[in-house]
């Protein structure tokens, strides 16, 4: 009898062992999982997006906006000649160093084109993530100020020169292809055109997207649509100025290893954030189509 008891409680001993450690896994904090590479680069096409150089990185920038393909009013000759906007002669070039002090904030200055100068910092404020803290989108703030730095003889104040644009990024990564992001604007004028309807602050609203297609090509578009301040403005000279509402502009990221090649084709010709979402004159047609690239490189500065 005391051998069939002995051989019940070892046998109980070792369930009750085998259960607990069954029970264990189910009792410890599940992982936590955050994701990686929304996007690819720190600006989609002309926009930015809630990437950043890791920490202690510099990155340098190089953006061109080229003239439309095809100028409605110009002769056949002409056309032909400009080479699609290439060979025009006409260029808005971006120009920018930034960098990230730490894993969450970003730094930069950029000279813009059209004598403006541009500086900006970037937060990203919430990763995407899953495991104890379930959370569906990365968040980002984005600030920006503007100078023109051009002798302008009607200015008679130097703060009248200066603009500033606020930007919320949010974005998400629904799979291994696809990633969207989402960006109200608010742009601010220090001085603005006299005219109907008119604001010293400008809204507009982003959405852009990436599309995988193989490990080192992307497909990425955005589409922005300005909220007021386009129709019936008069400048000092008296003329009535209607800006283009709609921005559109589609393009292929290439990564080489070393270098993130952007190329892609849109309604604009400037460079800066703040004439592409306030004072855009171009309307989404083929004649005001135009091509650009940008090209981003980065290295580390942290010590080894």
């Amino acid at each position: 009898m005391k051998k069939i008891l002995m051989l019940l409680v070892l046998g109980l001993s070792c369930w009750t062992v085998s259960v607990a450690q069954d029970d264990a896994p189910a009792n410890e904090a599940p992982k936590q999982k955050f994701t990686r590479a929304t996007f690819n680069a720190t600006k989609l096409i002309n926009m930015q997006t809630t990437e950043m150089v890791s920490k202690g990185n510099l990155q340098f920038l190089i953006s061109h906006h080229f003239s439309p393909l095809w100028i409605e009013d110009a002769s056949r000759q002409d056309n032909w000649a400009q080479l699609f906007g290439l060979n025009s002669g006409l260029a808005y070039t971006y120009l920018s160093f930034d960098y990230s002090p730490t894993d969450y904030a970003n730094v930069g200055l950029a000279a813009a084109g059209r004598k403006r100068y541009e500086g900006w910092a970037k937060f990203k404020v919430l990763r995407q993530q899953t495991g104890a803290k379930n959370i569906p989108v990365t968040l980002g703030t984005y600030s920006l100020f503007s100078v023109n730095a051009g002798k302008d003889a009607s200015v008679q104040l130097g703060w009248n020169k200066w603009s500033f644009l606020h930007q919320l990024l949010i974005a998400r990564k629904f799979n291994d292809k696809l990633s969207l992001e989402l960006a109200p604007t608010l742009v601010y004028f220090n001085e603005v055109p006299y005219g109907i309807n008119n604001s010293n602050f400008v809204g507009s609203v982003t959405l852009g997207g990436k599309y995988k297609l193989t490990s080192n090509k992307n497909l990425t578009f955005e589409y922005s649509r300005q909220l007021n301040m386009y129709k019936n403005l008069i400048d000092k000279n008296g003329t009535i100025i209607d800006y283009k509402p709609d921005l559109f502009s589609v393009g292929m990221e290439f990564n080489t290893g070393g270098h993130l090649f952007q190329f892609y084709i849109g309604n604009t010709t400037y460079s800066s954030q703040i004439d592409q979402l306030a004072r855009n004159t171009s309307t989404l047609d083929f004649h005001n189509l135009a091509l650009g690239f940008t090209i981003n490189r980065s290295l580390s500065l942290k010590k080894d």
